[in-house]
């Protein structure tokens, strides 16, 4: 089984060994052991819902500084749409955009524009009907990771067109390379992203070899600098820096994606167990008359990121100004237009097993079969003390040999209760010159004295 980068990471010092991230997990890939959390790196799809639900602030994600951009001679944002949702203090587009070069970069792309561009080749893609019906969008890494480690009848269905994140980044360094006569490794180009995945995707890209951007910035990290710097922007200085309309921002909510492309016959879900349940009903055949699935990770979208600052609801209120704003100042910009861009990912997705009980097929029937037995021995309380999310997980965790039946509390309850008994009767059973009868020791003393 291939590894991969993981962006979501355990800290334990701060881990009290509670059971919230193994009942929310999507992939049941953490377990609690020896009073820590343990993260299975192979379930793991970084969708960043153990980091949301964690009370001690155990689990984080691995992003890049801020002073990462001095490595190269020219700094480049790329900002996602969600930023637009996070500051009350931003007056406008070009005010945000222009505040990024108070932290030092050179030149800032919207990844709200490379939106846009995917947004259009997609249409084009579905005015050729000559695909398997219905498309579920890629632009969510961690529903890519679901697909491929639960659903992998689906992957034939995942859009194979490059991300914004991916595309901005290739078409600011091609405009740089061309008309600033830059080369291409003093080039940085660092994403602004809203949640893990992302950091994951880029690190360890799964449609190419190479991401084509340098390296990922949490919101969260680089909020109050943001905001500093939007205090010292005058309104006269703003630079005119917006490129996307309203199309490219909307995608930052649930349900952007799937407006942009002219049809109603789209489902746009959002929440990553509301994600499994779709695809639960795609898998089964139930959904008819759809095109075309919008999969989110994060509740409400790439604003519900686990790496943003702003309450999602708020996020949602702000970034409709920037919605209204893009719909009375449409820009024409036909600089993406000077490339020919192929889009379509250069490698396929493939499957990661990771329900695999073993590599031949006899003995992984056999342990199955052991499973079952396990499973259905054990009380189906699924109270996640034995440190597994449910009872059949501590069935295959007892059958890998990573746990055993006493983990479980009622079983040990059940054990220590036969101990006993047993304990008990082995006593009842003392060996003659063992056993201690007062009154039968007694009369033996007064026997031997005769």
């Amino acid at each position: 089984m291939n590894e991969y980068f993981h962006s979501v990471t355990l800290d334990e010092e701060k881990c009290k060994g509670c059971t919230n991230c193994i009942k929310r997990c999507p992939t049941e890939a953490i377990r609690v052991r020896k009073g820590k959390a343990r993260i299975i790196a192979e379930r793991c799809i970084d969708c960043g819902e153990c980091i949301r639900v964690c009370p001690y602030r155990a689990k984080k994600a691995i992003t890049d500084p801020l002073e990462i951009i001095k490595n190269y001679k020219y700094k480049v944002a790329i900002p996602a749409p969600t930023i637009y949702g996070q500051f009350r203090a931003a007056r406008s587009t070009n005010h945000l955009l222009t505040a990024f070069k108070l932290l030092g970069f050179d030149h800032v792309y919207e990844v709200a524009k490379a939106a846009e561009i995917v947004s259009n080749a997609t249409r084009e893609l579905m005015k050729k009907n000559n695909f398997r019906k219905p498309l579920i969008s890629s632009a969510c890494p961690a529903v890519v990771r679901l697909i491929q480690v639960r659903f992998p009848s689906l992957i034939d269905n995942i859009l194979k067109l490059e991300s914004p994140m991916e595309l901005a980044a290739r078409i600011v360094k091609d405009e740089l390379v061309k008309n600033e006569n830059m080369r291409i490794e003093d080039i940085g180009v660092f994403f602004i992203t809203p949640c893990a995945a992302k950091v994951t995707s880029i690190k360890a890209p799964y449609e190419s070899e190479k991401s084509c951007v340098d390296g990922a910035i949490s919101i969260k990290d680089i909020y109050l600098k943001l905001l500093n710097a939007l205090g010292e922007v005058k309104e006269e200085a703003e630079e005119q820096l917006v490129k996307s309309g309203f199309e490219g921002i909307r995608w930052a909510s649930s349900g952007g994606e799937s407006l942009a492309l002219g049809t109603d016959n789209f489902l746009a879900v959002d929440g990553i167990h509301n994600v499994i349940s779709i695809l639960e009903e795609l898998e089964n055949d139930k959904l008819k008359d759809v095109d075309f699935i919008e999969t989110l990770a994060c509740q409400g979208g790439c604003l519900g990121g686990a790496l943003t600052v702003e309450n999602l609801y708020v996020a949602k209120t702000r970034i409709k100004k920037f919605i209204d704003m893009a719909k009375k100042n449409s820009v024409e910009d036909n600089s993406a237009n000077i490339y020919e861009y192929d889009l379509l990912w250069t490698r396929n997705v493939e499957h990661k097993p990771i329900m695999q009980l073993d590599d031949d097929f006899e003995v992984a029937m056999q342990k199955l079969e052991t499973l079952r037995t396990i499973s259905e021995d054990l009380p189906g309380l699924d109270c996640g003390a034995c440190g597994a999310p449910n009872c059949k997980a501590l069935a295959e965790d007892i059958v890998r040999g990573n746990a055993n039946e006493t983990d479980c509390v009622f079983k040990l309850r059940e054990k220590v209760r036969a101990l006993t008994i047993q304990m008990m009767e082995i006593e009842s059973m003392m060996p003659p010159v063992l056993d201690k009868d007062d009154k039968n020791s007694d009369k033996t003393d007064k026997k031997d004295k005769y």
